[in-house]
């Protein structure tokens, strides 16, 4: 049990954990970390179970002081993070003292850092979830992002800490290609456009967020651009008449009318979270059953390092 005090928030800090399951059917989307991956591995590090809640961190980390000694991670992108002006090891847990003082700086890598401590944070639970849906202000801090000031009290370790570089699998969150499989609308695009989606890279928007990754490129317009409004489902690809793709994240809409030629497949969701603004992406498409072994072989190697904890 302790408190971590926020000296500076950064540019966006949210509490986050991996979000709010079947709840679609009345417009709440699942929401969550936009790389669970990472902070799955995080939490295990510390000792926590994967769904703790943590602060996600975007674009430019925060400064912060624990109150009391701690075991914490950092995951997802490189933040060059320092505690009391030393280097901490990204991916590996670490022990911060009483009155410690945490600084990070720009994403390197990335977009996003999860930074889990022992026991995670204490935080507003809505629909059995403490992630942050800053759109309709509910879960974690107030429903809002971090300010300067906050006291953040955490909770009570499930487990010791590992002593084990998690490193290796930080290949798994990165990266600026993603699979995909075939959409619910593919066909209502010519089949040379659909070509010229995989053959494009993508630039991301700087209006991104974790709603959507808007992308410039070239164009990839649908013989019909507008359908019947229907079920969106994470990771979709729609495009809007315009003709510009745009990947849906954790906090996307639940229903929508615009056609969807592919998905991104579940097993690169973390690499599409870790996007950031001016960055390049490109599809490749795959068939589901390679689909499904890319997500064996990344569970499979998260056992491997980390043990079987959930």
């Amino acid at each position: 049990m302790g408190w971590l005090h926020v000296i500076e928030p950064g540019f966006l800090t949210t509490v986050q954990d991996l979000g709010r399951f079947g709840y679609a059917h009345i417009g709440i989307s699942t929401g969550g970390a936009a790389d669970p991956f990472s902070l799955r591995v995080g939490n295990r590090l510390v000792g926590n179970r994967d769904a703790a809640p943590a602060l996600e961190m975007t674009l430019l980390g925060g400064r912060f002081r624990f109150e009391q000694e701690t075991v914490f991670a950092l995951t997802g992108a490189d933040f060059g993070a320092l505690v009391d002006g030393e280097a901490v090891t990204p991916w590996m847990a670490a022990r911060a003292k009483d009155g410690a003082e945490l600084a990070l700086g720009r994403a390197r890598g990335g977009a996003r850092a999860y930074l889990c401590m022992a026991g995670g944070v204490e935080a507003d639970e809505f629909l059995g979830s403490a992630s942050t849906d800053l759109r309709s202000g509910f879960g974690g801090i107030e429903g809002r992002r971090l300010r300067r000031g906050d006291r953040l009290r955490l909770g009570e370790a499930a487990r010791q800490p590992l002593r084990v570089d998690a490193r290796p699998l930080r290949h798994y969150v990165g990266g600026a290609r993603l699979r995909v499989t075939r959409g619910p609308q593919a066909c209502v695009f010519a089949p040379d456009t659909l070509q010229r989606l995989f053959e494009t890279t993508y630039t991301v928007r700087d209006d991104s967020d974790r709603h959507g990754l808007r992308l410039s490129g070239e164009p990839v317009p649908a013989l019909r651009e507008q359908l019947l409004t229907e079920g969106v489902s994470l990771g979709a690809v729609q495009v809007p008449p315009d003709g510009q793709p745009i990947i849906l994240l954790v906090d996307q809409q639940t229903t929508g009318g615009y056609p969807k030629p592919v998905n991104v497949i579940l097993a690169d969701l973390p690499r599409a979270g870790q996007l950031a603004p001016r960055g390049k992406v490109s599809f490749v498409e795959v068939d589901i059953a390679t689909a499904h072994a890319a997500l064996r072989e990344q569970e499979e190697r998260l056992r491997a390092v980390l043990g079987g904890r959930a």
